[in-house]
């Protein structure tokens, strides 16, 4: 039984506490959260204790620390946790900084560390499948990857404010996703983006509406679209065409039911958003993080994972600023 301290009581942090909760090799031990009253709450939930991060960090009882917390703080605390010698689950982005994610992968190579980054979407038992079907060759050589990732509304202004834009809020975890399908890196970024849905967010210099290519050495590529407007529901799908045939996964829908009249054929929309999307996912996620910890692997993905996602998400922005394909930075 590894205890865990969860720092970040908001959205993730509640869903990342109940599957620590609910693992039988996990205990959530400590909650901490600059919202008092949040953490009260969450610990309350699953029977653990508010504490302080700095108190947190340093407890020689603490093994997991799991980062929920904002975004500017996450390089700071995994590095903490590392030289502490806890292994560190943290959400994405590692930090909106290239170079300072940098800086924390060293960090964290250099202690040793054990450290996963929140890409959630890979435990999709769905993308799963689609995954072990592609490296099976059940299509032969993959040579065009489409996902398809659109929002049911945006965020408010506020949030885009401090969310470091699109491509490293939203689009990373696509780019993510495009890394861990493909199976080589991309050597060229091509963005065309612009703001469709909302006034608000061209005023805070955000992009809502964006098609990225990405293009390896082999020449297979990769087509990512995003809107943070559909009006239908949370559109999440992925496509891998190959030598030898093509695999599809689509939206999961609010249920089954197709209702079937003279009128036409309906079926149910999709998902409402990532919560009831993702569920599943983030519990595979944990379990697969406690498996790792259990066979003393290195859980996937890495704190390099992290890094490589936001390389694309920062080549995506420089793309979009001079209207040019760009070569990552790797």
């Amino acid at each position: 039984m590894l205890s865990v301290a969860l720092i970040g009581a908001g959205r993730i942090g509640q869903i990342h506490a109940r599957n620590i909760a609910f693992h039988p090799d996990s205990q959530l031990t400590f909650v901490a959260d600059i919202n008092a009253d949040a953490a009260k709450a969450l610990a309350e939930k699953y029977n653990a204790q508010v504490a302080e991060v700095d108190a947190v960090l340093a407890n020689p009882q603490v093994d997991v620390v799991v980062i929920a917390s904002a975004t500017n703080t996450h390089a700071d605390l995994t590095e903490i946790a590392c030289r502490n010698g806890k292994a560190v689950f943290c959400e994405k982005p590692i930090d909106l900084s290239i170079d300072r994610v940098r800086q924390c992968v060293s960090v964290v190579n250099e202690h040793k560390g054990t450290m996963m980054v929140g890409f959630n979407r890979r435990f999709d038992p769905n993308f799963a499948h689609l995954k072990r079907s592609l490296d099976a060759g059940d299509i032969g050589e993959l040579e065009l990857l489409t996902i398809h990732s659109r929002d049911p509304g945006a965020p408010p202004a506020e949030y885009l404010k401090v969310s470091g834009g699109m491509f490293r809020d939203m689009t990373i975890h696509d780019f993510d996703m495009a890394l861990f399908l493909l199976g080589e890196d991309p050597v060229s970024v091509f963005a065309h983006a612009a703001s469709l849905v909302d006034p608000a967010i061209k005023a805070v210099g955000d992009i809502d509406t964006a098609v990225v290519t990405l293009q390896c050495a082999s020449g297979k590529m990769a087509v990512i679209t995003n809107s943070r407007r559909a009006a239908y529901g949370y559109d999440q799908r992925v496509e891998a065409h190959g030598s030898k045939g093509m695999l599809n996964v689509n939206n999961i829908l609010e249920s089954s039911l197709v209702k079937s009249t003279a009128d036409g054929v309906v079926s149910q929309k999709p998902q409402h958003f990532f919560l009831e999307r993702y569920a599943e996912s983030y519990v595979a996620e944990w379990a697969h993080f406690m498996d790792a910890m259990s066979e003393q692997k290195a859980p996937e993905p890495t704190a390099e994972d992290g890094q490589r996602a936001l390389v694309l998400a920062e080549a995506a922005f420089k793309s979009l600023q001079t209207g040019q394909p760009v070569a990552p930075a790797w």
